[in-house]
């Protein structure tokens, strides 16, 4: 209140403060107008609060209830109806007609001494399509319900991956090839069927190499001699080819594989 009350005293305080000073600085000028500052936002602050605490006053007079008269004289308001709320409609539940389930009695006879009427157990044909209970009641066969199985059509069967298998002949083997009544029964075959009347009275050692594959069924093909002489060679093929029996076929890591034999020839003719 000291603003207000003593504005005088203020004011020739100022004078002396800002003596021989620039008043034209600002503090001189805010000191000097603190009091008409403080006034001006008093009453700005007050219309402000006496506006807003008399609004709900004047909206409410803008609102004119409904008035009537009653048959003593005096007034009656009547409320604003407001629209009634959708009644709910109650839907009676369905109740599902009782089943009444096929029911069999368990008859187990007990074993007792000098019985006088024995109780006959129950037979298996009777609790068949129907449930055991305290008493037999003659109903509705039981009805067991499972989902349905449903199969998808679009699901498509992936075969299993199978380990390429490597078909072709090695020359590297864990068990050779063997002739089934062994290498010299071979030879002798050799031997004997092998045509020399090409190559009498020559006089000459002829050599060749015959290679041929043996199968995994014992069996041998791709028969082919390597010599000098073109006719030995021949001869020596045609005589591998027609000699009868079986090989037993080289292994690889535990498995049958095709391996290639490398059989040398060499005779000497008169």
């Amino acid at each position: 209140m000291k603003n207000f009350l003593n504005t005088e005293n203020e004011f020739r305080f100022n004078e002396l403060l800002f003596e021989n000073r620039n008043k034209n600085y600002g503090a001189y000028v805010m000191r000097n107008n603190e009091a008409n500052v403080l006034t001006k936002s008093l009453l700005i602050g007050v219309a402000i609060f006496g506006t807003l605490a008399i609004s709900p006053l004047i909206i409410n007079s803008f609102r004119s209830p409904t008035i009537l008269e009653s048959d003593s004289g005096g007034l009656i308001y009547t409320p604003v109806e407001l629209p009634p709320d959708e009644v709910p409609v109650v839907v009676a539940p369905i109740v599902p007609p009782k089943i009444i389930e096929n029911t069999v009695k368990l008859e187990i006879p007990t074993p007792t001494r000098d019985a006088k009427k024995e109780t006959p157990a129950t037979p298996l044909s009777a609790i068949n399509n129907a449930k055991i209970g305290t008493e037999t009641i003659a109903g509705s066969p039981v009805v067991i319900n499972s989902p349905p199985v449903i199969v998808d059509q679009n699901i498509k069967s992936v075969p299993a991956p199978t380990k390429p298998v490597n078909n072709s002949p090695v020359t590297i083997v864990d068990v050779e090839a063997a002739f089934s009544g062994g290498i010299n029964a071979f030879r002798t075959k050799v031997v004997n069927n092998f045509n020399a009347e090409n190559f009498e009275g020559t006089g000459e050692l002829i050599k060749t190499t015959v290679t041929f594959i043996v199968e995994k069924d014992g069996t041998i093909s791709s028969i082919t001699a390597k010599g000098s002489d073109s006719k030995f060679n021949k001869e020596a093929e045609n005589t591998i080819k027609n000699i009868k029996g079986k090989w037993m076929p080289a292994k690889l890591n535990g498995e049958t594989v095709r391996s290639y034999f490398n059989f040398p020839i060499s005779m000497q003719f008169d």
